[in-house]
């Protein structure tokens, strides 16, 4: 999916970006992350993610076998949001200064049933802030 990649790339900085599931893979991969295979797959609803920001245990949906490698990471640029509690895994993602976030569940699967809505309003949020008339681009 380097075609995937490459779009990314190019949207950071431009528009926001909030990336979901195969989009957190993404989105790691476009920021200079690497991605490895879980031993086991997260999949099926139930699965207790911590939200590093604001210490709160979110109940996901999920459904993947890869995870963005958090060391791979630009520390400098880029920092881990969300953890898996199974396994201590990368869940989540924001980058410092752009507009371009990201999770590795699915929120819009509302397993908690609401615990992942404010994603969805942080990226409305970041959208109306980038907002520029007629323009894309910043």
């Amino acid at each position: 999916m380097q075609y995937a990649v490459e779009n990314v790339r190019k949207f950071v900085g431009k528009v926001p970006v909030f990336g979901i599931c195969l989009g957190h893979q993404v989105c790691g991969l476009a920021l200079g992350g690497k991605t490895f295979k879980l031993k086991f797959g997260h999949h099926g609803s139930n699965h207790p993610v911590k939200n590093l920001l604001t210490n709160q245990i979110e109940i996901t949906a999920q459904n993947h076998g890869f995870c963005v490698d958090p060391e791979s990471l630009p520390s400098s640029d880029v920092e881990v949001t969300h953890l898996n509690l199974n396994d201590h895994t990368n869940e989540g993602m924001r980058h410092k200064s752009q507009p371009i976030f990201s999770v590795q569940y699915h929120p819009e699967a509302s397993p908690g049933p609401h615990d992942s809505h404010y994603l969805f309003a942080q990226f409305i949020d970041l959208m109306k802030e980038w907002k520029q008339p007629g323009s894309f681009a910043r």
